[in-house]
């Protein structure tokens, strides 16, 4: 009976904004935030979406983020996520644009997109979203840049969702949609899949960032992160900034063009604890430990490529993240006897910590030893 008493107080609400309540919710849920009676509400919301068919796959507001779809990501808003955007935030960000930023601008765009969804008029439909963006971009350029203005926009989208990171999510926003052609064409050039992330690889890479880069450096996170999502083994991002280091101790890493890939990777860590929590909370024993592996062997990979990272921020920050992560598999490993094994528990998980694992440390300490004595050979030749 409660529920039906607030699906009654639901119905009053405009689909746009039912629609916001509908991420909200799943956002808080990514989150790890128990909303009692969170589930059938979400349920009741996503069945009015597909029934009547005013599902957000069929709204204007679509068409308008499609050319941020390859950048979107499932995680939850409220940590970071270095060159990607939360798909969370589309809906508040949408909402608050068209209600607070041009709302007579948008509902003449929407009128328009009313009457080209669906038909054969699709040339003149891109055309509309196209400029319509332009507008966006050039409303926010002179909105943000003022600090009254953007204190007074942080506090609006504050009405629209608790998520600390939106403000952040509309900058991201207005920085790819102005450089969506160039994304778009960036895109197109990087393969379908990485099979290996070599030095061959590396290097065309290098180079495509680097044209990128000339016309859209406030971009070139979305770029980087383009390439992440090709990568078989996702760490292996971090080798666009280890290759431009002058050497591989942190501080000279952390100076390269391509730094942030570290933190994005640092990134996927996070996402692998949400990730982790979820399967827990569901006894998806398996799919955690699949998560904990992962896990494992991307701190581990950060910690031997890196040198002295430890000791710095992104040690630091990597430090936090594995302590949460500790807790959440020490509160399921206590729930079971301590005579009865768990596979969490399982230092086959942590496979660098065997003698196999350590001797494979030894040959690519020795490997390092041996690039950077013939590197530092070489500038002596060069230099004499």
């Amino acid at each position: 009976m409660q529920i039906d008493r607030i699906w009654e107080f639901l119905q009053r609400l405009s689909p746009l904004t039912r629609s916001c309540l509908l991420a909200e919710l799943e956002r808080l849920e990514l989150s790890g935030v128990e909303v009692p009676g969170s589930a059938d509400i979400q349920a009741k919301l996503r069945a009015e979406f597909r029934k009547d068919g005013s599902n957000r796959e069929s709204q204007p507001s679509t068409y308008f983020f499609a050319a941020l779809e390859p950048l979107l990501n499932e995680a939850a808003p409220d940590h970071p996520n270095s060159g990607r955007i939360p798909r969370c935030s589309l809906t508040p960000i949408w909402e608050w644009a068209t209600r607070d930023l041009l709302p007579t601008m948008a509902r003449d765009f929407n009128a328009q997109m009313q009457t080209l969804m669906g038909s054969e008029r699709q040339r003149e439909l891109k055309q509309v979203v196209s400029v319509f963006q332009t507008k966006v971009v050039k409303y926010l350029e002179n909105t943000l840049s003022d600090p009254t203005a953007a204190e007074m926009t942080r506090s609006r989208l504050a009405t629209y969702t608790a998520a600390q990171s939106t403000y952040g999510d509309l900058l991201k926003i207005m920085i790819a949609l102005r450089a969506r052609d160039a994304i778009a064409k960036f895109e197109k050039a990087l393969p379908e899949r990485f099979a290996r992330f070599e030095n061959g690889e590396v290097a065309k890479m290098t180079a495509l960032l680097q044209a990128f880069g000339k016309q859209n450096a406030e971009a070139l996170p979305f770029a980087i992160a383009l390439i992440g999502k090709r990568l078989k083994t996702p760490w292996h991002l971090i080798r666009l900034a280890t290759k431009a280091a002058s050497s591989k101790a942190a501080a000279d890493v952390a100076a390269t063009p391509y730094a942030i890939a570290v933190s994005m990777v640092l990134d996927r860590i996070d996402d692998g604890r949400a990730a982790l929590r979820i399967a827990l909370k569901q006894n998806r024993v398996i799919i955690a430990r699949d998560l904990l592996a992962e896990i494992y062997d991307t701190e581990y990979a950060l910690k031997v490529r890196i040198d002295r990272f430890e000791q710095s921020e992104w040690g630091t920050r990597l430090q936090a993240s594995m302590d949460a992560i500790a807790e959440l598999v020490a509160a399921e490993i206590s729930r079971f006897p301590a005579d009865v094994g768990h596979v969490l528990g399982s230092r086959r998980l942590r496979g660098h910590d065997s003698l196999v694992g350590k001797l494979t440390y030894l040959a690519w300490k020795g490997r390092d030893v041996v690039t950077n004595g013939a590197t530092y050979c070489k500038r002596l030749i060069n230099a004499a």
